[in-house]
């Protein structure tokens, strides 16, 4: 990359940065276009995070990615919020318009592309999602979003799970998640639900903990989708693929959340074949088979 004065610079804030896969990324997206751009990461404390988003803007810095833990912090910082981020509540992408940043949330994003390339479409669907984290809050608006016939909220706490519940169907005007107790998952009767294990459980070193551990619920489903991509192949993925059902995990999301920040940046579309390229390049780098 032959930086010069006239190269564009993109950037991530959070706290840790120096794991973050977001470099190889962008910076490989632009070698392998020819765009003059590189993205590079700031560590940024939770008090300091104002004064990085006015930095970054007084600099003239086209674009920054923010991750954990101030995804909601920013917010206040914004000129503009994309609908959709406003109803997650939190922001991952921040694209320089007029007088500041207007705030996106390309994880989800990423996550229905990621979908979408795996032929997995939300509309008219039954949605099982495991967890209710930041990650599951998301992901339930994605289903409201996306026309889910219904989606099914498992938790081990039942209190967290409605508060996801209760926000995501008061914004969308309709009674689509249903919270419920983990323990609850044989109340399921139906079959072909698509699966969401949002949860930390089965992330390394834990690679053998799985969220559950009866067969009979992944005969239940249509497809598995694990957010986690460490490991390739997960707990929860090998419980789906043990009945024959298929299942992918987190690494396309986490491209794919890239990518479409990538595009909003520089108002351009990355190929599909490109996009192939650079999860080669992910999966080497991680290590991922």
């Amino acid at each position: 990359m032959n930086i010069d004065a006239t190269t564009k610079l993109c950037g991530l804030i959070g706290n840790p940065v120096k794991h973050s896969c977001s470099p190889l990324i962008h910076n490989t997206i632009s070698q392998m276009i020819g765009n003059n751009m590189a993205y590079v990461t700031f560590c940024v404390s939770e008090e300091g995070v104002g004064k990085a988003v006015e930095g970054a803007r007084a600099l003239g810095i086209l674009g920054m990615n923010v991750t954990v833990p101030h995804k909601s912090a920013v917010i206040p910082y914004l000129k503009e919020i994309d609908p959709l981020a406003q109803k997650i509540g939190a922001v991952n992408t921040l694209v320089s318009v007029e007088g500041g940043y207007k705030g996106y949330n390309t994880d989800i994003l990423g996550l229905k592309r990621a979908l979408l390339r795996n032929s997995i479409t939300l509309k008219d669907q039954e949605v099982i999602i495991l967890g209710a984290g930041g990650a599951s809050r998301a992901i339930n608006v994605l289903c409201a979003q996306e026309g889910a016939k219904a989606v099914y909220l498992l938790n081990r706490t039942l209190d967290k799970a409605k508060a996801i519940a209760e926000s995501v169907n008061q914004a969308y005007e309709r009674d689509v998640i249903h919270p419920m107790m983990l323990s609850e998952y044989e109340k399921l009767s139906g079959s072909n639900y698509i699966c969401i294990q949002t949860s930390s459980v089965g992330l390394a070193p834990n690679v053998n903990e799985v969220i559950i551990d009866d067969g009979k619920f992944y005969e239940k489903l249509a497809v598995g989708v694990d957010i986690i991509y460490n490991p390739a192949t997960t707990a929860f993925m090998k419980k789906c693929q043990a009945v024959g059902k298929p299942a992918m995990n987190g690494l396309s999301m986490l491209l794919y959340q890239g990518v479409e920040a990538y595009e909003l940046w520089n108002q351009c579309k990355v190929s599909d074949e490109i996009t192939d390229k650079v999860y080669e390049i992910l999966k080497l780098h991680l290590q991922v088979k």
